[in-house]
């Protein structure tokens, strides 16, 4: 199957500016998204509208249904890390026990292999849970996030390769505004300010970059 073509540059284009016409002037709007983030269902919420693919970005409203929308993505996620809690309990008590039983060696490697598991396992979930939980925003149910089978047939749709390296790009993009918000959060006093209003502008670019990751190619029902 070929893989759909990204303009990486483009998407990275289209999810700034989404970012910026959401926030900038809008200085009311801002002020509550930033207050979004504390509550952070709120900002999860208002993800989900931004994943259902509305343009341009919506403005916050229904505050209940965004609340009750980022507590259904919470769920959600929440769900899909069940496997790495299980293989976290199946290599750590065994470790823990050794541990105790004066074999370290034997800690050392039952701890080793379980987070390499767990690495491996909670990478791939991620790649699955970042199309489900669009899929649920989409359709509007929660089931659709675990249609295991629309999931990976539109992955395959996008093509792993592309999808994959449009992940990293997005992780890379994530790394230089972690070190821009670190770097401007360290201004006495009001660091801590300029960071609460850049966190929303970043959700709202990550949602809307993945937004765009699953809208290139056309979804299975």
């Amino acid at each position: 199957m070929g893989e759909t073509p990204m303009d990486y540059g483009n998407m990275l284009s289209d999810s700034f500016s989404y970012a910026k016409d959401a926030v900038w002037g809008k200085w009311v709007q801002w002020i509550l998204l930033a207050i979004s983030t504390i509550i952070f269902p709120l900002i999860m919420g208002y993800m989900v509208r931004i994943y259902s693919g509305v343009k341009p970005a919506p403005e916050p409203g229904n505050w209940v249904g965004m609340f009750i929308d980022g507590l259904k993505l919470l769920i959600i996620g929440i769900i899909y890390a069940i496997p790495l809690f299980i293989i976290m309990a199946i290599f750590m008590v065994p470790a823990f026990m050794a541990a105790n039983g004066g074999d370290p060696m034997l800690a050392l490697g039952s701890m080793g292999l379980g987070l390499l598991l767990v690495l491996v396992v909670g990478i791939l979930i991620s790649l699955i849970s970042a199309i489900g939980i669009i899929r649920f925003a989409k359709k509007d149910s929660m089931g659709q996030a675990f249609a295991f089978g629309a999931i990976l047939e539109h992955i395959g749709k996008i093509g792993w390769g592309s999808y994959i390296i449009a992940i990293i790009v997005l992780i890379v993009a994530g790394f230089v505004f972690g070190i821009i918000a670190g770097i401007l959060g360290m201004i006495p006093v009001l660091g801590w300010l300029i960071m609460l209003f850049l966190y929303p502008v970043w959700y709202i670019f990550a949602a809307r970059y993945m937004t765009l990751i699953y809208e290139s190619a056309q979804a299975p029902a």
